[in-house]
């Protein structure tokens, strides 16, 4: 691949991104917006959260050695954290340093 390939597909990438995360604000302005997107824009949030948490939590073996208690201890940390503080990004960070010390050096 050429130097100028690599360049032209690295600004079609770039610009196909940058054009799906802008339009629909574009799209979708505060003027046009109806209760059909103020309904949308209350409730997806939570369930991409949802949705998360169960793609995470899916593969959790609870018959077998440690029965899910990294998982369970980082939720609880997670939850405790933003219930606490409500900081969703130290509630995240948090939980992933608590939950990558649960399972590499405690529940080995």
């Amino acid at each position: 691949m050429t130097t100028f390939q690599a360049l032209t597909i690295l600004v079609v990438v770039a610009l196909a991104t940058a054009s799906t995360r802008f339009l629909p604000f574009f799209l979708f302005s505060r003027k046009s917006e109806g209760p059909y997107i103020s309904y949308l824009g209350k409730v997806l949030p939570y369930a991409a959260i949802g949705i998360l948490v169960v793609y995470c939590l899916k593969e959790v073996n609870l018959n077998a050695s440690p029965y899910g208690m990294p998982e369970g201890i980082s939720i609880l940390i997670i939850a405790a954290l933003h219930l606490w503080k409500e900081n969703t990004l130290l509630s995240i960070g948090a939980g992933t340093v608590v939950y990558m010390v649960l399972v590499q050096h405690i529940f080995i």
